[in-house]
């Protein structure tokens, strides 16, 4: 297991770069999805609460009927962390998943969660 390490402005925007629905504010990486209801609402929450767990390291999140918030910091120090853009990316990358068009999955007949 590597160390964390705190962020530079430059690494944070580097992130951000690459991830551009996430935001940087008031300290914390944030990122609103949007889910069809809620019923994938609380999926969201339940695959974002899976991830977290087994990366040991937990977002604050903020749940409505339609959508969720994400917000990141490493609260040991108050700062944004390689744990906090390493989630983000688990994060991003499983719940934004959808089969491709070759795929013999069909996904979801409505706008999924985005």
């Amino acid at each position: 297991m590597t160390e964390d390490q705190i962020l530079t402005e430059e690494q944070i925007q580097e992130f951000l770069n690459t991830y551009s629905e996430w935001e940087f504010r008031e300290g914390w990486l944030r990122r609103k999805y949007a889910t069809p209801g809620w019923p994938h609402t609380l999926m969201l929450v339940n695959t974002i609460g899976y991830l977290a767990e087994a990366g040991w390291h937990h977002p604050d999140l903020s749940v409505g009927y339609a959508a969720v918030t994400v917000k990141l910091q490493t609260h040991r120090v108050k700062a944004i962390t390689t744990k906090d853009t390493e989630l983000a990316q688990k994060i991003e990358e499983t719940v934004t998943w959808l089969p491709a068009e070759e795929s013999p999955l069909d996904g979801f007949p409505k706008h999924w969660v985005h």
